[in-house]
């Protein structure tokens, strides 16, 4: 229970950050990065009378309805939720905290600062298995029926959407949007690796025994062993090889140090890992 409060808290703390960056960055410099909230800030344009908070809401409601006509019921309760969260908290910022001209004349600093919020957020909701974006629906359905890959029709909506903003709003603008798609891919990318982050831990050590003993009882993590041969006094040494993630390895280096500080180390960040206990292969 206390788990599935945490990431109902942290969905909703990374959908505010979303919501700051649209309220307070995008909308002011019509800047329509792609995803609903860039879709909607080009219908606010064609369509001035309906607020962009409302415009996120409707849009999401006719995303769902065509996905569950094409791919059936497989978005998950926390995906839903996060949506229209997002879609309402920006509705609020515009009523209890309106903004009608730009924070600054820089538009590039305010679209770089408001891109590193909104990818953060978005990450910790990626990271809680859901997502923000509706438009995620029409990558998969273009990895549905044109078997485009899910990354490249996520890229291929956003910049459709940026592409669209170049009309309305001029080329400077659009050429923003375009960058403002590219740095939100690449602060997400970034962020959820240091969300997940795991080291490959390679020991050896006089006291190897207590240091497996260690990571099988203490941290409950398995380890491969092989034996090694040292080039220069041709001792057989025992290696243990283990795959961590960061707290662990705080507490396995911690012990460590206590037992052998003259253990030899090697810790190499891991980007993915696949099987076992990790990500699954399929």
């Amino acid at each position: 229970m206390r788990q599935k409060l945490l990431s109902f808290l942290l969905m909703n703390v990374g959908a505010f950050f979303v919501a700051v960056n649209v309220h307070f960055f995008l909308s002011p410099n019509s800047l329509a990065t792609g995803g609903v909230s860039g879709l909607s800030i080009v219908l606010n344009h064609v369509v001035p009378g309906l607020s962009i908070g409302t415009f996120m809401i409707l849009v999401n409601i006719v995303l769902f309805i065509i996905g569950f006509i094409f791919l059936g019921f497989s978005f998950g309760a926390k995906t839903i939720y996060a949506s229209f969260a997002l879609s309402f908290m920006v509705w609020l910022l515009e009523r209890f905290a309106p903004i009608t001209e730009p924070l600054s004349n820089d538009v590039l600093i305010q679209l770089i600062i408001g891109q590193c919020i909104a990818a953060t957020g978005m990450a910790i909701v990626f990271n809680q298995k859901a997502s923000t974006g509706g438009t995620d629906i029409i990558a998969m359905i273009l990895n549905k029926y044109f078997n485009i890959e899910i990354g490249r029709a996520v890229l291929f909506s956003d910049l459709s959407i940026a592409l669209s903003s170049t009309f309305l709003f001029g080329p400077q603008v659009g050429m923003y949007a375009f960058f403002g798609v590219i740095l939100n891919g690449l602060v997400i990318d970034y962020t959820l690796q240091q969300f997940n982050t795991n080291k490959e831990v390679v020991i050896i050590s006089q006291r190897s025994d207590e240091i497996r003993t260690f990571i099988v009882n203490e941290l409950g993590k398995g380890a491969t062993l092989h034996k090694a041969t040292g080039a220069f006094t041709s001792d057989q040494k025992e290696v243990i090889t283990t795959i961590l993630g960061r707290k662990d390895f705080s507490k396995l280096k911690n012990y460590i140090t206590e037992i052998d500080n003259k253990a030899f180390i090697t810790v190499h960040n891991m980007n993915e890992i696949l099987g076992q206990n990790f990500k699954r292969l399929a």
